[in-house]
């Protein structure tokens, strides 16, 4: 298999002081499977890996009935969904705008999902046709626009992280109506770094992280 990546230094810092220093991108091409590409980048010490999947993968989420109007893969096919509204079960969601999630800032409760993706055949992608790997640092969030960054702190224990959001989420189950109340649904891996796995929730700080030019 050959790879060729480049390093390359952003013309971005990250704004509040969240994160120190510049960010670094990886880029290039790794050839995964037909139609699917990598892209690995860095925040401060956090690395991020982003596979863009195979449309006929099944969604993680596969309540999520339209998006912008459209069938979820379509929409996804025609890159209409950053901030675009979308149904699950019949109810509306209406995300925010770009210029809001800038300043976006909540405290809450946080779980984390897709485990079951590990004894499942295939890959599945998040809401924005993203490969959903639960090692990853990723996020589900109802109202953020898709990808974005944010700090999220384990109240509890001080812990803190950095994920990319990419996909759609808490939102009610059939068992656990309560559960569409949590303010993010963060990966496996996401939540180890975290501290509260076995535990299922934590009480979480969640802030967009801004990014200014240099």
């Amino acid at each position: 298999m050959r790879t060729t990546f480049s390093v390359i230094k952003t013309g971005y810092r990250v704004a509040k002081k969240t994160v120190r220093g510049t960010i670094w991108v990886v880029r290039g091409t790794y050839e995964l499977t037909k139609g699917a590409t990598k892209l690995v980048y860095h925040i401060g010490k956090f690395t991020f890996e982003v596979v863009q999947a195979p449309l006929e993968y099944p969604l993680i989420r596969d309540d999520i009935q339209t998006i912008d109007g459209l069938p979820v893969k379509e929409a996804i096919r025609l890159g209409r969904v950053k901030a675009a509204p979308y149904t699950v079960k019949g109810q509306h969601y209406v995300p925010m705008s770009l210029a809001n999630a800038q300043t976006y800032e909540e405290t809450g409760l946080a779980s984390w999902y897709g485990e079951e993706t590990r004894r499942l055949p295939g890959g599945h992608m998040t809401a924005n046709g993203e490969l959903f790997n639960p090692s990853t640092l990723t996020a589900a969030h109802k109202y953020l626009p898709l990808p974005i960054h944010v700090q999220v702190t384990n109240l509890e224990n001080g812990k803190s992280i950095i994920v990319r959001v990419n996909d759609r989420g808490p939102f009610p189950s059939d068992y656990n109506p309560d559960s569409g109340k949590r303010i993010i649904d963060l990966s496996r891996g996401a939540a180890e770094q975290l501290g509260f796995v076995e535990q299922g929730t934590a009480r979480v700080h969640v802030e967009t992280i801004q990014l200014e030019e240099a």
